[in-house]
């Protein structure tokens, strides 16, 4: 499962990709690294209806049952625990402009990162996201009170990454349309964009760098 990708666009190219019209993020860098339970920029229809683009928290509350651990990659959506997140009020755009996943090399893994060209333009992963109340963030460093977190959706994974990593890879949408589609449409329509990317529409940029700045 993805549990690295890269975010080195910049806050006006998100805003006009994701028609997003309000940033609460601030100085938003270049992120090459994004790691689960960190913050990274997201965008959401907020709760007056205003499209916006603002930080949160990587990683969704787990089903209890299972130990309620983060969960970052989302597959099941038919399961009780995801359906709850599914509608238009709790969908998210991730901004990405790469991801990464570990080839299965010897005496360690390889990260492999993906993008929709060599130049790395921007795109989104299919996120949902919710507010929650609990400790987050590392040992060293727990961060107690509310935190809005998210997490996106999985398929099947293509011919450009099923040699890499056969189980699964991110849903991607990559067009302003699909991106619509994804926050505004009911679920019977916005569900099939549950799919993988087409071959012809992705490619390896990198191997081997924990990374991905845009040096290939």
């Amino acid at each position: 499962m993805c549990n690295l990708y890269s975010m080195t666009s910049n806050q006006r190219a998100i805003l006009g990709l994701a028609r997003a019209t309000r940033d609460t993020t601030g100085n938003l860098p270049p992120l090459p690294s994004i790691f689960p339970d960190t913050m990274a920029p997201v965008v959401r229809q907020a709760e007056d209806g205003e499209r916006e683009l603002t930080m949160m928290r990587w990683g969704m509350p787990g089903p209890i049952q299972f130990g309620g651990a983060p969960v970052t990659n989302i597959r099941n959506t038919r399961s009780p625990h995801w359906r709850r997140w599914l509608s238009p009020a709790h969908r998210c755009l991730v901004p990405v402009t790469s991801f990464c996943e570990w080839e299965d090399t010897k005496p360690k893994k390889t990260p492999v990162w993906f993008a929709l060209s060599a130049e790395r333009p921007l795109f989104a992963f299919a996120g949902i996201w919710t507010t929650w109340t609990g400790v987050r963030g590392t040992k060293a460093n727990p961060v107690d009170g509310e935190h809005k977190l998210y997490g996106f959706l999985t398929c099947d994974p293509n011919g450009v990454v099923g040699p890499i990593h056969p189980k699964a890879m991110p849903v991607l949408l990559a067009t302003p349309d699909e991106m619509e589609t994804w926050l505004e449409a009911p679920w019977e329509i916005a569900r099939k964009l549950q799919r993988p990317l087409p071959d012809a529409d992705m490619l390896i940029v990198s191997k081997g760098n924990r990374q991905d700045s845009g040096v290939a």
